[in-house]
């Protein structure tokens, strides 16, 4: 027999502070915070290397280096978090950023924003309000989107502000307002009023508010990302990068142009036989976000909108416009970050990934999804998930999330919580997956409760407690030493616990001290289960109202404990006799016997 030993991780990082359990620890690149592989998986043969140069190379033309250091013209007054980046200037936002990052300085947060891979979106006016600073790039943890707005059709002010609240709940670290219908100013103050999370924009939708699309100009353009500055919006998605040359590439794809501001600026290019507006003026637009320090989410208008699409000419030549407009920001002392694309098939996620690396010189990386498959309308926050673990692992830092409805309608309130839930799993994965220092201690401590059977810690520490909870109690609402899956005497949990020489299960701070009756189910827990369409009302109803006096009273386990019963078969037909009405199985078989389709 060959005796195989544990792999050693090519780094020493573990993503686990404390250095728990038999993983050998993350297979990641070094850590290399202050240089372009922060944190970074191992580049495939045929990868795009790294750009060899950061921001520092993109200095404004007035700007005089002295001795390796840089020195503004006289009278210069710092802006943006960039300028006093490159000032050696630690912000309160850089300190906020460093808090919320426990793995990273100040002065790294500084340095990461100096050299470009970083941004911290803060509008100077948001900040006046409720904003809590943020952080995006390869250095920090990776952060999701959210998107939202009111629709033409559907929705309006109020109930986008509940849909911001709800996804701050469950997980966005931004949000952006996309509408296009009702008041879109009163929408997007109330939005920005509410959020502690940067918000971002497409100011095109409220450019065209009213008007064609080929009455579009220099003024009006600039008068709209001066209202929505003022306002306080965070970070604006431009598509500069839509120039007439790409425009022949797009001929031959099978869906075209799926931006909305990539396909109207492309109506106003054909329209006007000229270049892009939006990159004509671009020197002026950027002298605007910065009064505000506004950063740039550079637009990728020809983003593939199908996998026949992807990694075309068309996309990589924008790619190639956007680490051009990225300079000219970066000397303008305005922060950037790059959007990328929507339908990659998987195995070339890291190339796109890698490619952005080197042409956008590290500047952060924010991509929709991408989805890796096309077929599964109404799943696509789960196709999407799929490819935006790759996408984080290989250098994306931050993932704009796909709900349920992507494609097929505007996101209600459930949709948003399922996408955020689909990418906090994707952005959390590939943390842990790049050894991010202590991005696996919730992990570990999960396991410990688990391990311990100690479901009240095991729930407690559950992204999701009310599901897990409600999962749960579907089947066995009896915190005890087995659940429905394998029931007593098949629970391998609980069997490792029994035996002496394993470690498993016997951290005294996960000990319980008896069985219980779980709680009724909160209205939450309720409307978990209702919507699986899985139990009946009078079902739901029994859960909902069940009281510990109707299994036995807290002195002692509950008569459903397998403690307490001939066999833990008499304890589940118990458990489903008293709180579901449900008869036992024709074959005698309890719940915990029931076997997985394959």
């Amino acid at each position: 027999m060959t005796n195989v030993r544990p792999p050693l991780p090519k780094t020493g990082n573990n993503p686990s502070s404390r250095g728990l359990g038999t993983n050998p620890g993350s297979f990641a690149n070094p850590a290399d915070v202050g240089g372009p592989l922060a944190f970074s998986s191992p580049d495939t043969p045929g990868m795009p290397l790294v750009s060899e140069k950061t921001a520092w190379d993109f200095m404004p033309a007035n700007w005089v280096c002295e001795e390796g250091h840089w020195r503004p013209p006289e009278g210069f007054v710092p802006i943006t978090q960039l300028e006093h980046a490159r000032l050696g200037i630690t912000t309160p936002e850089m300190e906020r950023v460093a808090q919320r990052e426990p793995h990273l300085s100040a002065e790294q947060v500084r340095e990461e924003i100096a050299a470009g891979r970083m941004v911290v979106p803060a509008n100077k006016v948001h900040l006046g309000m409720e904003l809590d600073p943020m952080a995006i790039g390869r250095a920090s943890r990776t952060k999701i989107n959210a998107n939202m707005g009111a629709s033409p059709i559907s929705s309006g002010s109020s109930e986008e502000v509940e849909k911001l609240e709800w996804a701050l709940r469950w997980g966005a670290d931004t949000v952006m307002d996309l509408s296009t219908g009702g008041d879109l100013d009163a929408t997007r103050d109330a939005i920005i009023k509410n959020s502690t999370a940067p918000i971002g924009t497409v100011p095109i939708y409220s450019m065209i508010l009213g008007r064609s699309i080929e009455d579009l100009d220099r003024e009006m353009v600039l008068a709209c990302l001066e209202a929505q500055a003022q306002q306080g919006v965070d970070y604006f998605t431009i598509h500069a990068g839509v120039r007439r040359a790409h425009l022949d590439g797009v001929a031959k794809r099978l869906i075209g142009i799926v931006s909305r501001g990539g396909s109207l600026l492309a109506k106003w290019m054909l329209h006007h036989g000229r270049e892009n507006l939006m990159a004509e003026i671009w020197d002026d637009i950027c002298l605007l976000m910065r009064r505000y320090d506004v950063t740039f989410s550079i637009g990728d208008g020809l983003r593939p909108g199908g996998l026949a699409d992807a990694t075309d000419a068309a996309q990589l030549g924008e790619l190639s416009a956007l680490g051009e407009l990225t300079e000219r920001a970066w000397r303008h002392g305005v922060q950037v970050m790059i959007e990328g694309p929507g339908h990659v098939p998987f195995d070339q996620v890291e190339y796109n990934m890698k490619l952005q690396r080197q042409i956008c010189h590290g500047a952060p990386f924010y991509v929709l999804g991408p989805l890796v498959t096309d077929v599964f309308p109404g799943y696509d926050h789960i196709t999407s998930a799929i490819g935006a673990t790759a996408a984080a692992y290989h250098g994306a830092s931050m993932l704009c999330y796909v709900t349920p409805k992507e494609h097929l309608g505007l996101p209600k309130r459930d949709d948003v919580k399922q996408g955020c839930v689909a990418y906090r799993i994707a952005a959390h994965s590939a943390d842990v997956a790049l050894g991010i220092p202590g991005t696996r201690d919730w992990d570990d401590e999960l396991t410990k409760a688990r391990a311990a059977l100690n479901w009240e810690k095991h729930f407690e520490l559950a992204f999701d407690t009310d599901t897990a909870r409600a999962f749960h109690d579907e089947d066995m609402d009896v915190d005890t030493d087995f659940c429905a899956m394998c029931g007593h005497d098949w629970c391998a949990v609980r069997i490792s616990k029994e035996i002496s020489v394993f470690v498993s299960g016997k951290d005294e701070a996960y000990a319980w001290e008896k069985p219980k009756v779980s709680d009724a189910l909160s209205a939450e827990q309720k409307e978990i289960l209702q919507k699986r369409g899985v139990l009946s009302p009078e079902q739901l109803h029994r859960l909902a109202s069940k009281t510990r006096q109707e299994m036995g009273g807290e002195s002692e386990p509950a008569q459903c404990h397998s403690e307490r019963t001939a066999d833990a078969h008499v304890a589940q037909d118990l458990q489903r006799e008293k709180h579901l009405d449900t008869p036992a199985p024709e074959s005698g078989k309890s719940v915990g016997d029931r076997q997985v389709p394959g």
